[in-house]
């Protein structure tokens, strides 16, 4: 890594790459928070490796990481983007992941489609909170990671001070686990007195790296340079050895042994591939007309030599269609086919594009494909299984796709025209059809209601929501039928903002934003008792219905109950059912503020009907007029519906949590320590004060904290709340 000469020759910018066996295939996810330099640092490995020009653009004048107009217009990453290039004869599909935490659906997506991965640290920023989650979610799977300084060019930027933070972040409970494998060099002061990072010195090989002319340059350091790196290469050795799978090599060491170089380089690259050493190395874009950028081909010999083959990568569960376990080899290209669709997009020339990991088999054009959709009907995706023809297969170059003959098992590949195909569908043989597990997606807990602009839009917008949602499983579509809105839940802001503007930029839907409403109820507080009574007579047949009843409360849940009490005949048996009919049409239509009515026990008790005159209509009238004469002389209470929240948090930021629940008129109702430095908090909080909680909660945590929520039941409002909501009601009528 770094310690032996450089054999890569670049191949022509933007040539299309198709890896023809899994061991030439390396998968590597960029995981970062928003402004580490995840793009930048793609864009100068991209240009090192030959992808790119020397003015970093592709043969069409892009740019590798030219992708959506949202994204130019944000000015940031909203989407995964998979960037392949190649080094000494591998294949690395570099995939690119936003940092900021609306967007954590398609990190994760970038998860599950990569073998190892890359943690981008900013000089200038450290490690966040939200970083810190992601390695630990990787740790517990065991995935191989290194990683990467940038920005080493901010003022007081410290590449020490940075290594020792990232080994306090993420080393746990073994930091020398986390040590550097080269230091950087600093040129001469410029003017601001700052000192520019001009190379590299490896800690392994005593070499220097120079890339102050554009291009990486070696050579051998002085003898005033030794002695500076002495500490830090002797605890890397150590830091290796400890790692290495031969227990006799630390005794050696410390019996004074001198342990080969090229030793340390191989137990350097197995403990990195099993995920027990992580490496960290400084990366800069390279300058103007440069073709290298400082640390890219340390790092790319670091990916392409001590990151694993998919071959390593343990295969997630697979099934039949009705559930029935299945034994695959890992990477079998001759075996079943398993791919997953990690990623789908629109493009306004080709149409739906399906980003595609293949786990087994191999994957061509025009081949016909079972494609395999379960386990996400509570986001609006149905279950489907249905048989597709794969289009062109294609790999990506900026906004272009340049098209390849196959796709081996442990390889990338992007397909063309699957019309039914969502992200998270299972490719397989149509004679084999199989089911892959998903992956675990947050929960989108911000709630966006919406409706169409015109009737133009309206037209338009239920195919669009249904595309809008098959791209992004982190997006649910409700069609809430106590409300009767239209609610996308978003995982934040930022979320719901790329949603609007994808609806009216691809869809040309143009939609307005409204209040989310909350699903309340209405119950009678008091027994109440009242009489309906509906006699017309305008010539001709007449209507005549006249019934009483008594209404009385019931416990919560209980839903309506209707009890016939008359005796006599009063009112016909036959329109019994038709006075139960009117009362229940009442019911839903709510008796104060319009809101359905729940928990009471209504008894018809005595009526009066007409020989000629009463009809199933004129006692589905009394019916309804009784219900809302009894509740004109009840007093009548608002339900409001009640969520269980459980917040995972971090234990500093406990108290100013909990405080927070309790000014939402939330109950505490307890607290447990998770592993290390965290805590569970369980409360019952109103749905009325969390609409906004996602957004509220990241704020007041730094992005540390996440949140679930489930409904409880309905209870009653607080008198004041209660009145504001039915002068709202009111005033909307």
């Amino acid at each position: 890594m770094g310690d032996k000469a450089q054999t890569h020759h670049p191949g022509a910018a933007g040539r299309a790459l198709a890896a023809d066996r899994p061991a030439s295939v390396r998968n590597v996810v960029l995981v970062g928070h928003s402004g580490s330099g995840k793009t930048t640092l793609v864009e100068a490995l991209a240009l090192t490796a030959g992808a790119v020009n020397r003015a970093g653009r592709v043969e069409d004048g892009g740019t590798v990481s030219d992708h959506d107009d949202i994204e130019h217009r944000q000015q940031r990453s909203v989407q995964l983007s998979l960037v392949p290039v190649a080094w000494d004869g591998i294949k690395v599909n570099l995939l690119d992941t936003p940092g900021y935490a609306d967007f954590v659906g398609e990190l994760r997506a970038g998860l599950r489609a990569a073998d190892a991965a890359l943690f981008v640290v900013s000089a200038s920023d450290g490690v966040d909170g939200s970083t810190r989650m992601v390695w630990e979610e990787c740790a517990a799977v065991g995935m191989p990671r290194a990683i990467v300084i940038t920005h080493l060019e901010a003022a007081r930027a410290d590449f020490e001070e940075m290594t020792r933070n990232c080994a306090e972040a993420f080393g746990g409970d073994d930091p020398d686990a986390v040590l550097p494998l080269y230091l950087p060099l600093r040129g001469p002061e410029g003017p601001d007195g700052h000192a520019p990072v001009t190379g590299l010195v490896g800690l392994l090989s005593q070499k220097l790296f120079d890339y102050s002319t554009g291009e990486r340059k070696e050579s051998e350091p002085g003898e005033d340079q030794l002695p500076g790196i002495e500490e830090a290469r002797n605890r890397l050795i150590e830091g290796i050895i400890a790692e290495s799978e031969d227990e006799t090599l630390m005794d050696r060491y410390l019996g004074g042994e001198q342990v080969e170089v090229k030793t340390l380089i191989e137990d350097l690259e197995r403990a990195v591939a099993r995920g027990a050493f992580f490496p960290v190395l400084a990366a800069a874009p390279a300058a103007e007309g440069a073709r290298q950028g400082l640390g890219t081909v340390e790092l790319l010999e670091l990916v392409t030599r001590g990151f694993p083959t998919p071959f390593e990568h343990p295969l997630p569960g697979v099934t039949t269609i009705d559930g029935a376990p299945r034994e695959l080899k890992p990477c079998d290209t001759d075996g079943p086919l398993v791919a997953e669709v990690v990623k789908t997009s629109s493009d306004p020339y080709v149409g739906r594009i399906s980003l595609v990991r293949v786990f087994s088999g191999t994957l061509r054009p025009d081949q016909t494909v079972h494609v395999s959709g379960h386990g996400l009907a509570d986001r609006g995706h149905e279950d489907h299984d249905v048989d597709e023809k794969v289009g062109a297969l294609s790999m990506p170059f900026g906004k272009q796709q340049r098209p390849v003959t196959h796709a081996v098992a442990g390889d990338l590949v992007c397909v063309a025209k699957l019309s039914r195909a969502e992200t998270g569908d299972t490719l397989s043989a149509k004679d084999d059809p199989l089911l892959m597990e998903p992956w675990q997606m947050p929960d989108p807990l911000l709630p966006l209601a919406i409706h169409a602009h015109s009737k133009a839009d309206e037209d338009k917008l239920s195919q669009g929501l249904s595309r809008l949602v098959a791209e992004d499983p982190t997006m649910r579509l409700e069609q809430n039928q106590d409300t009767h809105q239209v609610v996308l839940w978003c995982l934040g802001e930022a979320h719901a903002d790329v949603a609007l503007e994808r609806l009216r930029s691809r869809y040309g839907v143009q939609v307005d934003v409204v209040a989310h409403r909350v699903s309340l109820r209405e119950t009678f507080a008091t027994r109440a008792a009242g009489r309906g009574r509906h006699v017309k007579q305008s010539g001709g047949h007449g209507q005549y219905a006249i019934c009483e009843i008594e209404v009385e409360p019931l416990p919560g849940g209980s839903g309506i109950e209707f009890v016939d009490k008359v005796v006599g005949g009063a009112v016909p048996r036959q329109f019994v059912p038709s006075v139960e009919k009117g009362v229940r049409a009442q019911a839903a239509k709510g008796v104060a503020a319009g809101y359905p009515l729940v928990d009471v026990r209504v008894t018809l008790v005595d009526g009066k009907a007409h020989s000629v005159d009463s009809s199933d209509a004129a006692f589905q009238t009394a019916g309804a007029l009784a219900l809302r004469e009894a509740a004109a002389d009840a007093r009548i209470h608002l339900l409001e519906p009640v969520a269980e929240v459980t917040v995972l948090v971090g234990d500093d930021y406990v108290g100013a949590v909990m405080s927070d629940l309790s000014s939402r008129r939330g109950r505490l109702l307890g607290t447990e320590q998770v592993g290390t430095g965290r805590t569970l908090i369980r409360a019952e909080v109103p749905e009325f004060e969390i609409g906004r909680y996602a957004v509220d909660l990241r704020s007041l945590s730094h992005g540390t904290a996440r949140f679930d929520r489930s409904y409880a039941r309905h209870e009653p409002m607080p008198p004041q709340i209660a009145e504001r909501v039915r002068e709202q009601a009111g005033d909307e009528a």
